[in-house]
């Protein structure tokens, strides 16, 4: 003889989801408060150039950036670009163009004017030719800003 246990129906009450459920009327209040909380407070004003890093860690900069170009006009790899400031002899800089030609180097913002020009010494292209070096290049910069040039090799 077999016994069979059937199991006896569910009340009412234990059908009810154990989980709250939100009504249509109550998400845009619950958005609206979450935005309320998340959203960074930062006064507005307006700053001069040069003084929006006035309050940062971070000092304000300018960017010297170029593109070393050879005789036949096509960007030159691996060259290497010094900066130094106009009136001082001494080098303050020293970077490399990458495979696009292109340098970049962060100076001190404020008025200032740079001399920057290409160090060929010991230099050659791939197919073993030496380049010369072009005239160097002036820059001026005047507040926390970007300023293009390029540099020609012969």
């Amino acid at each position: 003889m077999k016994t069979v246990i059937t199991p006896e129906p569910l009340s009412r009450v234990s059908q009810t989801p154990a989980v709250p459920t939100l009504s249509f009327r109550s998400i845009p209040v619950s958005l609206s408060l979450l935005l309320l909380v998340l959203a960074p407070v930062a006064p507005a004003r307006d700053a001069s150039p040069g003084e929006e890093h006035a309050g940062s860690k971070e000092k304000p900069y300018a960017l010297i950036y170029g593109t070393v170009w050879g005789p036949d006009n096509r960007p030159v790899y691996g060259v290497t670009v010094k900066i130094r400031r106009a009136a001082e002899k001494k080098v303050r800089w020293e970077v490399y163009s990458n495979h696009s030609g292109e340098f970049a180097q962060r100076v001190p913002a404020g008025k200032a004017d740079y001399v920057i020009w290409a160090d060929l010494k010991g230099f050659k292209l791939p197919d073993g030719k030496r380049l010369q070096p072009g005239e160097p290049a002036q820059v001026h910069v005047e507040y926390d800003e970007r300023v293009d040039t390029g540099l020609h090799l012969k």
